[in-house]
């Protein structure tokens, strides 16, 4: 028998009762059973995931609220600006994301208000992503069931290791787009892994699918240029001397697959923008990688415990070395594993706790390992699986210890939230503009997005994701640039400054700001300048200074105290321009008691 009829046999369907005849009734019990089993086992690891993710509460980083504001702008016919009057600037780097929020605002379901007693601008991406995570495990059953009989087995082991990763589920409900791109990434390796099983590698739907899917993970995150790699590389594994003309046309037929979306993306980006690349990519000064960067996967064998991953890396070898008819299958899925790690190796360090670039690598990693760990148990001994079994609880213990601490930490201190900056830098900083009866003004910040939604001033984001100026400043450190063109051409009505960005910038640090601008809300943070300051020409008297002070002082206090007792809050049913109110805390705050008194707001 060949190896090709093997595998027709091994996939063939099971003989069917003859026609007319009834089923015996435990057999038609059983079979309906199985029939639920697939949608039953996904339902059950996406309410793990979701399960986990509920800990985290309505916590939404601050850059996922960028996106949001270029989704409500597109939607509202104002362009791609980061809000009314600004510059068109591309400032978010997720176009695919972004086009999914355009379409839940054009259809009342973002941006508009509550949803069963939840702001939509919280549920909505929060409700995608815990679609993206089903659609990873019922892809997860796809790959499955061409290989185990038992297929639904897979997805509900992957939604248990995905559930308790707390990487995966802070970054993949942070209202970014990384639910999205495991996703797609995942699409893409499942499509792979059953072209190779069933001798389709070499189709161009199959080319054609693997371009498409790379383009779309190009589309949601900058580095998913990457994969465009994949189709190419998984190529390489199976190519033969008899089949390498074939093989190099389904490559140039991937590519351009590839290249058209993407290519015409970055053309319309350039006529737009007049730039190549997305202001984020500037910003962030992307350089070659050295050799040490080549160490930093290092980082997550650390954070997933090193004996649990030596495990694992052990089972994947003895699935491979065990030579099982499906192993192509599995090489399918190693190869975008590599890429990934590829990928996070030479991105630039990321600022944020938990990893945030490393979604890929877990969704893969894990189907990967899930996988190679199912065929493992299937054939091996009574003996071995025990033993197996035993390894696998010995070397996980020490990882989910260590996960659920890592969990506790991030909930008590979550990375900076669109709500406190909505809060602190849109509503706090109106209401500044209200007490000194200003009908125009404008703010320098680090922190753009929430106050994006929020503010009625026109904003200067330092961070240079929104602005092309600072962008290339940042992209060539020059510090003097971004000085000068701050105290001497934007000379914003206010500012905001702190660390690193006092430093960072130099900022914090020019006479002219002492010059130029009243303190309002200032404190000495780690010896450097830190607080709210004000245009002296704006201010008219001395009484309007201390107004706006005593303003500071209640209000920007109360957001700060609020923010390290409640940090997994919402802020309000709504996100608006001009809001000057701050959100209380919603109904069954289990903290809210412990919050400062709120003190009525001035000039509202």
């Amino acid at each position: 028998m060949t190896l090709a009829s093997a595998r027709k046999a091994r996939s063939a369907p099971e003989p069917q009762s003859a026609e007319g005849a009834d089923p015996p009734r435990g057999d038609s019990r059983r079979g309906r059973l199985a029939a639920l089993a697939p949608a039953a086992s996904v339902a059950v690891g996406t309410a793990l995931i979701g399960l986990h993710a509920s800990l985290y509460g309505h916590w939404l980083i601050d850059d996922s609220a960028i996106t949001f504001a270029y989704a409500r702008s597109v939607t509202e016919g104002l362009g791609p600006v980061v809000q009314p009057g600004a510059a068109a600037v591309e400032g978010y780097s997720n176009p695919t994301w972004l086009l999914l929020l355009m379409l839940g605002r054009v259809v009342g379901l973002f941006d508009h208000g509550m949803i069963f007693g939840v702001p939509d601008y919280v549920l909505f991406p929060k409700a995608l992503a815990l679609l993206c995570c089903a659609g990873i495990l019922a892809l997860s059953y796809v790959a499955a069931r061409r290989v185990f009989a038992r297929a639904w087995v897979v997805p509900l082991a992957l939604g248990a290791v995905l559930a308790a990763v707390p990487s995966f589920v802070i970054w993949s409900f942070s209202g970014l787009e990384n639910p999205l791109y495991g996703l797609v990434l995942t699409a893409q390796a499942v499509l792979l892994f059953r072209a190779v099983l069933d001798n389709r590698l070499l189709t161009t739907k199959i080319a054609v699918g693997a371009g498409v899917l790379a383009a779309l993970a190009a589309l949601t995150r900058p580095e998913g240029l990457i994969y465009a790699g994949t189709y190419p590389l998984l190529l390489l594994t199976q190519v033969r001397r008899t089949t390498w003309l074939p093989s190099l046309r389904r490559c140039v037929e991937s590519t351009l697959a590839f290249a058209v979306p993407v290519g015409g993306y970055f053309l319309w980006r350039f006529m737009t923008f007049g730039q190549w690349l997305s202001s984020p990519s500037i910003a962030k000064a992307q350089d070659l990688p050295t050799v040490s960067d080549l160490t930093r996967p290092g980082e997550l064998v650390s954070y997933a415990g090193a004996l649990a991953v030596l495990l694992v890396v052990a089972v994947l070898a003895v699935a491979l070395t065990r030579a099982p008819w499906w192993r192509p299958g599995l090489l399918a899925v190693l190869v975008p594993l590599g890429l990934a790690v590829l990928a996070y190796a030479v991105l630039e360090p990321d600022w944020m706790e938990q990893y945030r670039f490393a979604t890929p690598i877990w969704v893969l990693g894990s189907l990967a390992a899930v996988l190679a760990v199912v065929e493992v148990l299937r054939t091996a001994s009574v003996r071995a699986r025990a033993w197996l079994v035993t390894a696998l609880v010995a070397a996980l213990l020490p990882t989910s210890a260590a996960f659920a601490e890592s969990s506790e930490e991030f909930q008590a201190q979550p990375n900076i939230t669109a709500c406190y900056v909505a809060d602190r830098f849109g509503r706090v900083f109106n209401g500044y503009a209200d007490v000194l009866g200003l009908e125009e003004a404008s703010l320098l910040l680090p922190d753009l997005g929430g106050a994006a939604m929020t503010s009625r001033l026109t904003l200067i984001d330092m961070a240079g994701l929104t602005h092309a100026g600072f962008a290339e400043m940042a992209r060539d450190g020059d510090r003097r640039a971004q000085v000068d063109y701050v105290y001497g051409q934007a000379k914003p009505t206010f500012v905001h400054v702190r660390e690193p960005w006092s430093s960072g910038t130099g900022l914090g640090w020019d006479p002219r700001l002492k010059r130029d601008y009243y303190p309002i809300h200032f404190d000495v943070y780690q010896g450097a300048p830190h607080g709210d300051w004000v245009r002296k020409s704006v201010v008219r008297t001395p009484e309007l200074l201390a107004e706006v002070r005593d303003y500071a002082d209640r209000e920007a206090a109360w957001v700060e105290d609020r923010a390290g007792v409640s940090p997994l809050r919402e802020c309000g049913p709504t996100l608006r321009p001009g809001q000057t109110g701050l959100s209380e805390p919603p109904p069954g705050d289990q903290r809210s008691d412990q919050l400062p008194a709120r003190p009525e707001a001035a000039a509202r």
